[in-house]
């Protein structure tokens, strides 16, 4: 006997994921924000001279070590989607990589121009990604993979006061904090969340919260290197 149109309307209700539904009265997506606050933002490094100079080493920019990143401990099953990442850069420019910290996805590719008037060689001894580029001139550029959620550090082999900070995750629930510190997640599930701040300069912070089932915005800041 053929199933009733109420039937099937029963059956595919059932099966239909929850997190599907649009519009339907039931739990809303949710943003968290707020701000990190550094008690002491440390030195950048000095550049070590060499042959080339004649008197005085020359400049380099100054390494933004304000720049923290905010992320959820441990993501909705929404987070996990499988998607074809874009390439992203990690420039290398006035001796100095930038961005100083950039946050991944796993499986994206990072390119690394080379867009000074000297060599460089980009390297890492990560164990979350161990990698060498070798030696190359302006305008070229190399790749890189990162498949394996983690913290990579990053050097250039030429020059030692250049380094930068690659954080790789499993999840979309991330962001890098601005100028100001300010960060926004955005298009968190309801449900109870730990949400950790990290820089390099300080051990990790982290805040319990909750995403409520109405839309809105959950506040936690954080203030990192306290006294």
């Amino acid at each position: 006997m053929r199933p009733t149109l109420a039937l099937l309307v029963t059956c595919i209700a059932l099966l239909w994921p929850r997190d599907a539904a649009v519009g339907s009265g039931t739990a809303l997506n949710g943003t968290i924000r707020g701000r990190v606050e550094l008690r002491q933002i440390p030195p950048d490094l000095q550049r070590r001279p060499n042959v080339g100079d004649v008197a005085m080493p020359r400049p380099h920019d100054a390494t933004d070590r304000r720049r923290s990143v905010v992320y959820l401990e441990v993501a909705p099953r929404a987070a996990f989607d499988q998607r074809d990442e874009p390439h992203v850069r990690l420039d290398q420019r006035n001796e100095t990589f930038v961005p100083h910290v950039l946050a991944i996805v796993a499986g994206t590719i990072v390119d690394f121009p080379n867009n000074d008037k000297t060599y460089h060689n980009v390297f890492s001894l990560s164990s979350t990604k161990t990698f060498d580029l070798g030696r190359y001139a302006v305008g070229r550029s190399r790749s890189v993979r990162f498949d394996r959620p983690g913290i990579v550090r990053v050097f250039c082999d030429i020059h030692s006061h250049m380094s930068a900070f690659i954080l790789v995750f499993s999840h979309r629930h991330f962001a890098v904090t601005d100028d100001e510190g300010r960060y926004r997640l955005e298009n968190v599930p309801p449900g109870p969340y730990t949400v950790v701040a990290w820089n390099e300069s300080t051990p990790t912070e982290s805040r319990r919260i909750v995403v409520g089932d109405s839309s809105g915005d959950v506040e936690a800041n954080f203030v990192l290197g306290r006294r």
